[in-house]
């Protein structure tokens, strides 16, 4: 039974960290509508900056320069209604992002505004519900309820292949697995902001949970 709003302890901001295709951006947005928070998905930022950086022909491993630039325009000129680009929902996006994430002054010039807008959320809303891999641990490490949502690689695969599809698409299962391994591996074990659960965070498999009962289970441990 999930808890109604008048009973869940009011937080300024939640966390909500775990790879790719595991369920926390569906949960995350799930629950800053329920508890009529912003919601922020912090990964979207360096898909952004790897769109770009793709846009303008530039390798994000041989001209580091280059995206840290493009990293500080972007916070210099967000909008909100930046984060509504569809390509950013992509294959291209996420692996763009996953190679451009590393950089350390990009991340700092992204970290700023990621803080602010956490901690100041639009609309005088009184919470954030922040959906990344890095929130718990670098970007709201205070944050008073921290999640870590994972499942396996095939669950995950499968899921990310079945979306994929629906979106148009054309690739195969294999290369899904493929490219989530990789990118599994490239933001496990980057020096900069790792990741991997906070010490306080709460793990949640969501393998062989439906969306509901993730969402349920979140929500209890408020």
């Amino acid at each position: 039974m999930l808890k109604s709003l008048t009973t869940v302890p009011m937080t300024q901001i939640i966390t909500i960290d775990g790879p790719a295709a595991s369920g926390k951006g569906t949960l995350a947005r799930r629950l800053a509508d329920h508890l009529n928070y912003f919601y922020l998905d912090t990964g979207k930022f360096y898909r952004l900056v790897g769109l770009e950086a793709q846009a303008r022909g530039i390798t994000p491993e041989d001209d580091r320069d280059a995206v840290v630039e493009i990293a500080q325009n972007l916070a210099d000129e967000f909008t909100l209604d930046m984060m509504d680009n569809p390509k950013l929902k992509s294959d291209t996006a996420g692996q763009m992002a996953s190679r451009v994430a590393p950089h350390p002054p990009l991340r700092q010039a992204i970290l700023d505004l990621q803080r602010t807008l956490a901690n100041t959320p639009p609309q005088g809303l009184s919470g954030a519900v922040l959906d990344g891999r890095d929130c718990g641990t670098v970007i709201c490490p205070d944050a008073q309820h921290k999640f870590f949502i994972t499942a396996s690689t095939e669950t995950r695969s499968k899921r990310r292949f079945a979306e994929l599809q629906s979106m148009g698409e054309n690739t195969s299962y294999e290369d899904v697995f493929a490219d989530m391994t990789e990118r599994d591996d490239r933001d496990a074990n980057r020096a900069e902001a790792p990741m991997r659960p906070a010490e306080n965070a709460i793990v949640v498999d969501t393998s062989m949970l439906t969306a509901n009962q993730a969402f349920e289970l979140v929500v209890e441990n408020l």
